[in-house]
């Protein structure tokens, strides 16, 4: 409110305020009546993640039956706002690992990660294709494989070797890619307890962290290179990740490099955990 803007900066009196900002004082003083929806809005999403396939309506439904006193309006507005539609085409078989509802940011590393696809092509002409895989928290990137294809088990085998057994993020952002929707990656992903989060088809930018990673990467490494062979590709590509990661400062991260960053943090929570014990 301006109002309030005008008091907090220049120490004026009420009235003074409410009228440099034309707002009448009586309103400045009326107690709100806005509602608080916390609760209902948490249990909505709880209803709504403990059963995927119901929509607004049964969820309504049910929260009458647990005396909830709404209706179906107000369960849709915040059913929206928590996001809580399915993020992904429906198809016929079963998604055990589907992430549903708006995606938390990363609070820490390797908690959230992004992959993608992306083309280039050899000296002779032969195209290959490039796994990446960035984290969404310290933008560091565990992993861009060069292959000439790419099957659903080759993507499993790529991640298998960066995120073993325990040391897998909690969700990791694709798209609709056919490796990603595959049953080999959906079975990876819910033995290590990995939720999939599908974007919306033809919407990019909501995995805009492996979109600016991939613009990087085509924009100093691929677009100034020329491969000779898969294996030259393989050992330029694995030169210019390890050097984003540890040598090229990231204006996100306070001018840090990815590998700065993630140590300076490690470090930083290793001291607080000390003090705490």
């Amino acid at each position: 409110m301006l109002a309030c803007w005008i008091l907090e900066h220049f120490h004026t009196s009420t009235l003074r305020a409410c009228r440099l900002a034309q707002f009448s004082r009586s309103a400045y003083y009326r107690r709100g009546t806005k509602r608080d929806f916390a609760g209902l809005q948490l249990r909505i999403r709880d209803i709504a993640h403990a059963r995927p396939r119901f929509g607004y309506r049964r969820i309504t439904a049910m929260l009458r039956r647990e005396g909830w006193p709404v209706n179906y309006k107000r369960v849709h507005r915040l059913y929206q706002l928590e996001g809580l539609q399915i993020r992904m085409r429906v198809r016929r078989r079963k998604h055990m690992c589907l992430h549903r509802g708006i995606v938390p940011a990363a609070t820490r590393a390797v908690e959230r990660w992004s992959m993608d696809f992306m083309h280039d092509q050899l000296f002779d002409g032969r195209r290959i294709r490039l796994l990446t895989v960035v984290d969404q928290f310290t933008r560091l990137s565990p992993l861009v494989e060069p292959r000439f294809s790419f099957r659903s088990r080759d993507v499993v085998a790529a991640l298998e070797r960066v995120a073993p057994p325990g040391r897998a993020p909690l969700s990791i952002t694709v798209d609709h890619g056919p490796e990603f929707i595959s049953r080999a990656l959906e079975d990876w992903a819910w033995r290590n307890h990995v939720k999939l989060d599908f974007i919306h088809p033809g919407k990019p930018s909501e995995n805009g962290y492996i979109e600016s990673f991939n613009g990087r990467l085509r924009d100093e490494c691929l677009n100034v290179s020329q491969f000779l062979s898969l294996d030259d590709a393989r050992a330029r590509i694995e030169a210019w990740r390890i050097d984003y990661n540890e040598q090229r400062p990231h204006s996100s991260l306070g001018n840090l490099t990815p590998g700065e960053f993630t140590r300076r943090r490690q470090n930083t929570e290793a001291a607080w955990v000390a003090r705490v014990q």
